[in-house]
C-alpha cells in the first residue's frame, strides 16, 4: 500500500511535532485511513505506542545483525 510507505516515512520524519492524526492529514489521509495505516503498521511491529512529544508512536528500534566471520 502506497500511503502506509507513504505515512511510515512521515512518521519518521515527524520526531513527534504532529500528532498522528495530523500527519496524516498533512499527507491526504483523513482520519479513518490514519487508524486504518497505524493499525497495520503497529500489526507489522514496524511501530510501537510511545508517547513521543504530540505523536502517541514511533518506529520500533530495530536491531542490527553482526556479521561473525569465522
Amino acid at each position: 500500500m502506497e500511503n502506509k510507505e507513504k505515512y511510515y516515512k512521515a512518521l519518521i520524519d515527524n520526531t513527534g511535532h504532529l500528532n498522528e492524526i495530523d500527519l496524516g492529514e498533512k499527507i491526504g489521509l483523513n482520519e479513518n485511513e490514519t487508524n486504518e495505516i497505524i493499525s497495520q503498521l503497529l500489526s507489522e511491529y514496524k511501530i510501537e505506542y510511545t508517547e513521543n512529544k504530540a505523536c502517541n508512536y514511533s518506529p520500533t528500534k530495530r536491531t542490527k545483525k553482526k556479521n561473525i566471520s569465522r
